[in-house]
């Protein structure tokens, strides 16, 4: 064994558990933290809110100490508060916490999603050498060749012994051949098969999704420290977010499954197989997570879908605003300030003794300013406003127009209503739409409508279920229709009835 084979592979190891899955594998309390987070986040519950997340990481660990787990060595959990975990946790790179319609919520990274892959796999069923999934390797390997193969009669070929094949099955159907009925060993293999591919899609989905924001994070620092003119800038990063999925291996390739597992049609069959499947019989063999597991495939995959056009839509306007609102000048100035408050208090800290009282700032530091500007561009001094015209009492002053676009004239309209209640048929209440539209043109300004709904509610008044139209006349001649809740209104001229007194009283 060469000594540099083995120092390439230990390096290679070494780096491998610098990642975050499987550093959550290796740690001393990896059982709780696989339990609680397994428990915590599921397929129909991929984000948790802050708060319930703290309060169900609690309620666990009382439980576990309730029932006497973490006193043994061989049995430890940790130490600390379900905040200060949860805070552990994302810095390990195990959660992602992030603002999801306004509230912060935590999900599970693509890390997290592997260690809980990996763990679920060693402690569920073991995975066999079985029918099935050879028939998916060697499937997968004759697509490879055929995609990878271009000589044209040998694709002929294949596809001419696929469809003779395919005839010889179909002409012994229609003879009165049986259906081959499978072994319901071979089925429960083939179920476990898929089981073991579906568990692999929601670590590439969460995989896709960070790369896509990890691509928005660099492209937003890379454009804060560019000094290029703005319209070059500009043009780049708008292209960059359009193309983002174009922009890293994770997302082409998630752009090529998308054109398959994208159509709404296809979901919609993969709904119809899996129903299929759990009315058969063979699931019943399996335990009862393993089929809620199968009935969730579809589920789970459209869970993923979303997730990834989500982030890929959150990156786009992230990168679209920060072009629109780029100003390196800005970024610079703000970045030389908080360096400058760095080196303050790496200056103040180690001379500052600990509970020692920070004097406050009572107010900011004024600028000394030696002059002013008293003047602006024009060099005549101020002037005071024309004094107004002094009023003459003797000048007569026109009131008919001043009136005429006054307020509702309530007197003449009163008189008006009165009037119209007259009428024996209005002895019941009065159409205030009617009424409006009997007046004269003098009192039926739109102002003049709004006060005859005041006196109608003054004098008691009941909605209607029709709409009214009505048209007023404005004094330069102008005509105005207006639409309103039809009402009526309590003839004025009846006499009131006493407020204890109920209708249909005699006495």
């Amino acid at each position: 064994m060469a000594t540099r084979g083995v120092e390439g592979a230990y390096q290679g190891a070494l780096r491998a558990f610098q990642n975050p899955m499987l550093d959550l594998l290796h740690r001393t309390y990896a059982p709780f933290v696989v339990t609680v987070l397994a428990m915590m986040f599921t397929p129909e519950r991929s984000t948790v809110a802050v708060a319930d997340a703290h309060a169900e990481l609690a309620d666990a660990l009382d439980q576990l100490r309730a029932a006497g787990y973490g006193d043994d060595g061989d049995q430890p959990l940790p130490a600390g508060n379900a905040r200060d975990l949860c805070r552990q946790w994302v810095q390990a790179g195990w959660l992602v916490r992030q603002v999801a319609d306004d509230v912060e919520v935590y999900r599970l990274s693509a890390h997290g999603v592997g260690a809980l892959e990996v763990a679920g796999r060693v402690g569920g069923a073991r995975t066999r050498v079985s029918e099935s999934r050879v028939r998916t390797l060697l499937e997968a390997v004759e697509r490879l060749a055929q995609d990878a193969d271009p000589d044209v009669m040998a694709r002929m070929a294949r596809l001419q012994t696929e469809i003779d094949q395919r005839r010889r099955e179909l002409d012994r159907l229609e003879r009165g051949g049986e259906v081959e009925t499978v072994a319901d060993d071979q089925l429960l293999e083939a179920a476990e098969n898929v089981l073991h591919l579906a568990r692999e899609l929601p670590a590439d989905f969460a995989r896709v999704a960070e790369s896509i924001k990890a691509m928005q994070r660099d492209v937003v620092a890379d454009l804060r420290q560019d000094v290029r003119p703005t319209g070059e800038v500009l043009r780049e990063y708008l292209e960059r977010g359009r193309q983002i999925m174009d922009a890293t291996p994770e997302g082409r390739a998630f752009a090529g499954a998308l054109r398959l597992i994208g159509d709404p049609a296809r979901i919609d069959d993969l709904w119809n197989l899996l129903r299929t499947v759990l009315r058969h019989r063979f699931t019943e063999l399996m335990p009862e997570q393993q089929r809620r597991e199968l009935a969730e495939i579809a589920r789970r995959i459209e869970q993923g879908v979303k997730d990834v056009l989500v982030a890929q839509r959150q990156a786009s306007h992230v990168i679209t605003t920060q072009v629109r609102n780029h100003d390196p000048m800005r970024d610079r100035q703000v970045d030389e300030l908080l360096r400058d408050v760095m080196a303050g208090f790496h200056a103040w800290v180690p001379e500052s003794r600990r509970g020692e009282v920070v004097p406050p700032m009572r107010r900011l530091p004024v600028a000394a300013v030696g002059q002013l500007r008293q003047t602006m561009s024009d060099p005549r001094p101020l002037q005071p406003p024309t004094p107004l015209r002094e009023w003459d009492e003797e000048e007569d002053v026109p009131a008919a127009d001043t009136r005429a676009w006054g307020g509702p004239q309530y007197a003449e309209l009163r008189a008006h209503l009165e009037a119209f209640a007259g009428d024996p048929a209005h002895e019941d209440g009065v159409d205030v739409a009617a009424a409006f539209t009997a007046a004269d043109e003098r009192i039926r300004r739109p102002v003049d409508l709004l006060g005859l709904l005041e006196i109608a509610h003054d004098v008691g008044m009941t909605d209607t279920a029709e709409v009214a139209v009505v048209e007023a006349v404005r004094p330069d001649q102008t005509r105005r229709r207006f639409a309103f809740g039809g009402v009526r209104a309590a003839n004025p001229a009846a006499p009131a009835r006493p407020a204890d007194e109920k209708p249909g009283d005699d006495e």
